[in-house]
């Protein structure tokens, strides 16, 4: 799909509901856009979901809050 746009005051494009549709931004969304000279692409911004054990991260913050008292044991030492 090809439209043209017209940058308004302060740098503001209007991307039409039709444009915005088809390439999966939505309103309030966050873009990712690259330019090289004569060319600005945008993308939408989707953050990567990733399934994390939660016994994984409590082994995590056990091991992190064993290394601070451990540091507080150290700079509080008589």
């Amino acid at each position: 799909m090809t439209v043209v746009l017209k940058v308004r005051k302060k740098g503001v494009i209007i991307l039409p509901k039709k444009l915005r549709l088809t390439s999966g931004i939505e309103e309030e969304s966050e873009v990712i856009a690259e330019a090289s000279p004569g060319i600005i692409i945008l993308k939408p911004l989707k953050p990567k979901e990733v399934e994390i054990d939660p016994a994984v991260v409590d082994k995590l913050l056990e091991e992190e809050r064993h290394v601070e008292e451990k540091k507080y044991h150290e700079i509080l030492r008589p």
